[in-house]
């Protein structure tokens, strides 16, 4: 479905997403939200009764849906899956698109991280639970191409938090470097986990 195709509801989710990775949750404003959904201007509350801090959680929760759904997709496109393989594919979407956009965005879910200080604990939660639906997707891979359970699930807790550091690195410096390094160093570790043919 393209954006064009959701419903008001949903693109104001998207939205809020996509200015959420980019400015963090406490520059995006409602009505910046509504702006760029293109969603008429009295739908906030229709649809959010609970305000930002709702939009935010389902923000957050849309992003770690579709992170873990990415899963899937990179496996689909590998020949071979290995988890060094599919660690390659879950950086090459950011090289990718710092490649293409520049750097000026990076992961809602981190984004909501920062600002959990001065959030409220349903998005700490939500953030959580974010995290958690990209995680269990990665472990499950990893389970089917060989690496024992009891270590597919701290493996996949590596990957992503390193590809999270990765990307704040690479923001930062406004090179892809950080990213391509994590890649080319971990991949004998992940890949030596393994015990037995997936």
């Amino acid at each position: 479905m393209t954006v064009s195709e959701r419903g008001p509801r949903e693109r104001m989710v998207f939205s809020a997403a996509q200015l959420i990775r980019r400015d963090g949750v406490g520059a995006t404003g409602l009505r910046d939200v509504v702006a760029h959904a293109g969603a008429p201007r009295g739908s906030l509350g229709h649809y959010f009764p609970g305000g930002k801090e709702q939009l935010v959680n389902e923000a957050v929760g849309w992003a770690g849906r579709y992170a873990g759904d990415r899963v899937a997709r990179f496996l689909e496109e590998m020949r071979e899956p290995t988890p060094s393989g599919l660690f390659a594919a879950m950086v090459r979407q950011w090289t990718d698109e710092f490649r293409g956009d520049g750097f000026a965005s990076g992961c809602p879910v981190a984004a909501a991280t920062v600002d959990c200080t001065s959030s409220a604990e349903s998005t700490r939660a939500a953030v959580a639970d974010a995290f958690a639906c990209w995680s269990r997707p990665v472990s499950r891979a990893l389970s089917a191409m060989g690496v024992p359970e009891a270590r597919a699930a701290s493996l996949a807790t590596l990957m992503i938090s390193t590809l999270e550091g990765a990307i704040l690195i690479a923001r930062s410096e406004q090179d892809s470097r950080a990213l391509t390094t994590v890649v080319r160093e971990l991949a004998p570790l992940l890949d030596g986990a393994r015990t037995r043919d997936g």
